[in-house]
């Protein structure tokens, strides 16, 4: 039976890295597939790691009917044994569900890979639908880290190195008022108290030396 799969973590937590592996892993035999993204950071069309590994896919925007477009290339006599989606936290909502109709209707196996939550802790759309939809949900095991060197849970927005909780939900490679727009990931404990790494850093800096003498 196929399967519609999430793997889904924070930010530095080796989701498209893991696309990339399981898109070698399948190929390695025998297996063709697809590959899918959206709003990369290394442009339209590139499934990018940090780890400096990419590969070209196809870019999803708001517009594509993934479904259809899966059935066309069939129809023209591609072979399609999985589809792999990457960034599917950006996906629409039907978007997601057309990858669970590949699934069911075609036998097609989905691979997504995404983060949950946004700046603000809230699920992306396209997330929501997955967990709603998908057959297993898995959280990737590797696990990024706080400043504070304890597990992150969560995804910040910064601005100048400080945090920011409000703006659109989406924003790739733009600049605000000037600098930009960067993203870290902290604990939950300093994503609520809003304390960036250059914040703990500044923070720690600034404490008057103690009067002893040395």
């Amino acid at each position: 039976m196929a399967e519609l799969i999430y793997y889904c973590g924070t930010m530095d937590s080796g989701k498209s890295t893991l696309a990339l592996q399981t898109a070698h892993n399948h190929q390695s035999r025998g297996r063709t597939g697809l590959m899918f993204t959206s709003k990369d950071r290394a442009g339209s069309g590139v499934i990018s790691s940090r780890l400096g590994l990419q590969r070209q896919a196809l870019e999803v925007d708001s517009d594509l009917d993934i479904h259809r477009f899966v059935v066309d290339q069939l129809s023209m006599g591609e072979r399609i044994d999985y589809v792999i989606c990457d960034e599917a936290q950006f996906y629409q909502p039907a978007q997601i569900e057309q990858l669970a109709k590949i699934v069911d209707g075609l036998s097609i196996d989905v691979f997504a890979f995404g983060i949950l939550t946004d700046f603000r802790t809230s699920l992306f759309p396209g997330s929501a639908r997955l967990i709603e939809l998908a057959d297993r949900v898995n959280t990737l095991q590797v696990e990024a880290l706080c400043w504070c060197g304890a597990r992150a849970t969560h995804n910040a927005r910064t601005l100048g190195g400080v945090m920011i909780t409000e703006g659109e939900q989406v924003v790739v490679g733009d600049v605000l008022a000037g600098q930009a727009v960067g993203y870290e990931v902290l604990c939950r404990r300093h994503h609520m108290r809003q304390v960036t790494a250059r914040a703990s850093k500044a923070a720690h800096t600034s404490i008057d030396p103690l009067p002893f003498n040395t």
